[in-house]
């Protein structure tokens, strides 16, 4: 599944996370600064500042903050210092958020982790990234979101969920099933749904923290008293307790995986990451005060569900109000979920990490259906077959994906020295990536050496599993009988094409894009001086990292699309 026609060095060279930020439609130019995309089979820049902004939102604030908030409280013994791990949790969370800047200016591709590492440390780790987030991280935290809303949705009209295990999984399948058709029939409306979802949970958060400052003001502060004293020091339990914020946190990295589907990413995604991230930061810590006025941290911490004890205690008549805010968290934060995983598997698909189907779009609603039906299937299978309890599974994917975000802070560091003259209009403090490496090796050796689990092992051996798939299939491009059938099969079936205008990239930046500003010669073997430089790259928001492979790279996709190249030097 490697690029034909190139070395193997090469083909890492040029993966697409280096070739481009946006596939560019036809030749011609919107005031000199956009390239119009309307008449390709693409996926479309849908999002914009509220939109990116919805999708961090929606996707962190789940149901967590709703249903077992005492996770950290119980790990901390503490109420206070119990709140200090929310809030650091939160900044941390900002620390990863504002590296992630900086790697989507770098490695201008959807994908986030996968594309990150691929481009700083080649095509394994890249592979076992994308393998990872596919059958394990994604499928995980999305299963159990649409599982918490299966059972929230039904506890108004049932004496015990508990009971009737079927028909939460039944519900729970029909929910992944209709979130993939809203996202497999359009974009937009996928955005849509989370914008809505968002506001409706934010709008729940309101409420519980209006009720909280309600009862400050009338002096209901006597579970808030200072007890540093009770703290119990064991950085297992600690840990534990770090894990469990930072998953409440998780969703964070949301916006990287749709880079190419953000208007005006250069702005956009800044801007989302700034405001989304403090905003549910602030969110937690005064949900979790306001938890607190009314009931005992035990309370909290024994709790099944906080909310709906909340809303017994002080709404009366409407707590029916909470456990529908918490199946109303839970399915915006599903819909984030499968709207962002698919991203990566159609990423992967194109760079050849997984059968090229999954980098196809649908002919007419420009969406990554082949990628989306991919990822519905392995959803529906986590969910049928989910075992753990909630504090099992926090530990056992925090685990997994800590490991994932302290190689992507690497991975920013590397390019640093690798890739010194990439374009930058945003640069991270290299202390904040520190940080997230130094977060990310205390998690994953207290996990190890004070809390050693059977998951931890399972976990790895997963993810090691994935070379079984790359050696054959990706290293060696083994193809199996009758590939070609199941894939034109496939094609007919959803009605997916291979993404139109990646070849065009040269006709565009010969035709547009250089016009009078500088002569390319795309057989030199080394990039024109001062091309790092020129405004107009980011005027058409493209970025090469390797200029005078292009026509090389037009060449190979021609090979592998069919597509007719027109190239002039």
């Amino acid at each position: 599944m490697d690029n034909p026609g190139l070395t193997k060095d090469e083909d890492i060279k040029m993966s697409s996370a280096d070739r481009f930020t946006t596939i560019p439609g036809k030749l011609s130019m919107d005031d000199g600064n956009k390239i119009e995309q309307d008449n390709l089979v693409n996926l479309k820049r849908t999002l914009g500042l509220f939109g990116s902004i919805s999708l961090i939102v929606g996707s962190m604030m789940g149901s967590g903050i709703f249903v077992s908030p005492g996770g950290i409280f119980e790990n901390t013994n503490s109420v206070w210092f119990g709140l200090i791990v929310w809030a650091v949790c939160g900044v941390l969370s900002i620390c990863g958020g504002i590296t992630y800047i900086e790697l989507s200016t770098v490695v201008p591709s959807s994908g986030a982790e996968y594309s990150y590492i691929l481009s700083a440390f080649g095509s394994v780790p890249g592979f076992l990234t994308a393998w990872a987030s596919l059958v394990m991280i994604k499928p995980t935290s999305t299963a159990t979101s649409c599982i918490a809303f299966a059972q929230y949705s039904m506890d108004p009209f049932v004496d015990d969920v508990k009971a009737i295990p079927w028909a939460v999984k039944l519900m729970t399948v029909a929910v992944i099933l209709f979130l993939t058709f809203v996202n497999c029939y359009s974009a937009k409306l996928g955005a849509k749904v989370q914008i809505f979802f968002t506001v409706a949970k934010l709008v729940a958060i309101g409420v519980v923290v209006g009720s909280g400052i309600y009862n400050l003001i009338i002096g209901k502060t006597s579970y808030l008293k200072q007890d540093f004293d009770q703290i119990e020091w064991n950085m297992g339990k600690i840990a534990a307790a770090f894990f469990g914020g930072f998953y409440a946190y998780d969703g964070w990295n949301q916006l990287n995986f749709v880079t190419e589907e953000i208007k005006n990413p250069y702005k956009n995604l800044p801007r989302g990451i700034f405001i989304g991230l403090p905003l549910v930061g602030v969110c937690y810590l005064l949900a979790n005060v306001s938890f607190l006025t009314v009931m005992t941290m035990q309370e909290v911490i024994d709790a099944p569900s906080v909310a709906t004890i909340f809303g017994e205690r002080m709404l009366g008549v409407m707590s029916f109000i909470m456990p529908l805010s918490v199946a109303m968290s839970a399915f915006g934060t599903a819909n984030g979920g499968l709207f962002t995983s698919a991203r990566v598997t159609y990423v992967a698909g194109r760079e050849g990490h997984l059968p090229d189907v999954l980098g196809y779009v649908h002919m007419t609603r420009n969406t990554p259906a082949s990628s989306l039906v991919v990822n519905c299937v392995c959803v529906v299978a986590t969910a049928l077959t989910m075992t753990l309890e909630l504090q099992e599974l926090i530990k056992f994917f925090g685990f997994t994906t800590w490991l994932i975000y302290g190689s992507t802070a690497c991975a920013m560091i590397v390019m640093r020295y690798t890739k010194p003259n990439a374009n930058r209009p945003f640069k991270a403090p290299l202390w904040m990536a520190g940080v997230v490496i130094l977060m990310s090796g205390f998690l994953i050796i207290a996990s190890l050496v004070l809390d050693p689990r059977m998951e931890y092992l399972y976990s790895a051996i997963f993810i090691l599993c994935g070379l079984l798939f790359y050696i054959p299939f990706v290293h060696f491009q083994v193809k199996l009988p009758g590939s070609d059938i199941l894939t034109t099969g496939i094609q007919k079936i959803l009605m997916v094409v291979p993404p139109e205008g990646l070849w065009l990239l040269v006709a565009v930046v010969l035709s547009n894009a250089y016009t009078d500003k500088l002569t390319l010669d795309l057989t030199a073997e080394k990039p024109a001086q001062g091309l790092e430089t020129i405004d107009v790259l980011e005027k058409v928001d493209i970025m090469f990292a390797f200029i005078p492979e292009v026509k090389k790279y037009a060449a190979q996709m021609s090979q592998r699309y069919g597509g007719n190249v027109s190239t002039h030097d």
